[in-house]
């Protein structure tokens, strides 16, 4: 019974997350992008360029548009689960984005395009932020980037690139170049938004070390720090000596206060910092709620 609850309550959210963001990614487009003619690729770019000569409706050509995707994406790319979130996200941007259209300024609220490109793509971003946080996509280069890797290897990223890439050179023939080029800032934008939304930005710090003195360093970091630091074995490759290996993750502010211990206990010891863009477990986020 309490497993069916969360269920349904985790289903709640994921489609109020859909729906948020289907709402704010059309805000974008009708109060920034469409009034200061900007594209940022994918379908409704396309239905941009398309309305700008015809005047047809941008959401119902969003949706004529997605409906061969979302049949492929079903067919193809994880079925139900993929397919009606999917569906919900395209059918309430496509409704939201002709709706709005009556009460919005056809204009917009600035006629500055470097602030329809930045605030376009937030808006943007951070939309289509909240539909991956309700584990959907938006449709458009979406499923068709996905479709390219699962067949041809493509990677999403090169996908991307190239979908949007011919959007954007499009609205460079119907809009001219310059608001092209700010198409590709929106692009830009709005997908570090869209990180920042549907992954956080609680980046995380690994570091690997090799030193003399491991447990001297361990249990400074356990106790000072309050940090959990895993030993691994190793081999160096070109004396063949065995050595111990540090491994342990800390929070971006915990960095100095990490190589002020190791340069205490161990100056000529070696480190690896790198960058993790989530941690899960003891310590920090709790796995059991994701």
């Amino acid at each position: 019974m309490l497993a069916k609850i969360l269920k349904k309550r985790q289903l709640f959210f994921d489609y109020a997350f859909i729906a948020l963001g289907a709402l704010i990614q059309a805000l974008s487009m009708r109060l920034f992008l469409v009034p200061g003619l900007m594209v940022s690729g994918g379908i409704s770019g396309a239905a941009q360029i398309v309305n700008f000569y015809t005047h047809w409706p941008i959401g119902v050509m969003v949706l004529a548009g997605n409906l061969p995707l979302l049949l492929l994406g079903w067919r193809y790319l994880g079925g139900r689960r993929f397919a009606l979130r999917t569906a919900a996200a395209v059918v309430l941007f496509s409704v939201f984005t002709d709706l709005l259209a009556f009460f919005l300024p056809q204009k917009g609220i600035t006629p500055d395009m470097v602030l329809d490109a930045l605030y376009g793509g937030v808006l943007l971003g951070i939309g289509l932020g909240l539909v991956y946080r309700g584990r959907g996509t938006s449709g458009g280069s979406d499923i068709l980037g996905r479709i390219l890797n699962h067949y041809r290897g493509l990677a999403i990223s090169q996908a991307y690139l190239i979908t949007d890439g011919l959007v954007v050179l499009a609205s460079g023939f119907a809009f001219g170049w310059d608001r092209a080029l700010y198409g590709l800032v929106v692009i830009y934008v709005s997908g570090l938004a869209a990180e920042m939304i549907s992954e956080g930005n609680n980046l995380y710090r690994t570091v690997f070390m090799i030193t003399d003195k491991p447990r001297e360093i361990t249990d400074e970091i356990c106790n000072s720090l309050e940090r959990g630091v895993t030993l691994l074995p190793g081999t160096g490759g070109y004396t063949g000596q065995s050595r111990t290996m540090l491994y342990c993750v800390l929070s971006r502010s915990e960095i100095n206060l990490l190589k002020a211990i190791v340069i205490e206990i161990d100056p000529d010891a070696f480190m690896v910092i790198g960058q993790a863009n989530e941690a899960l477990g003891e310590g920090f986020r709790p796995l059991r709620k994701d």
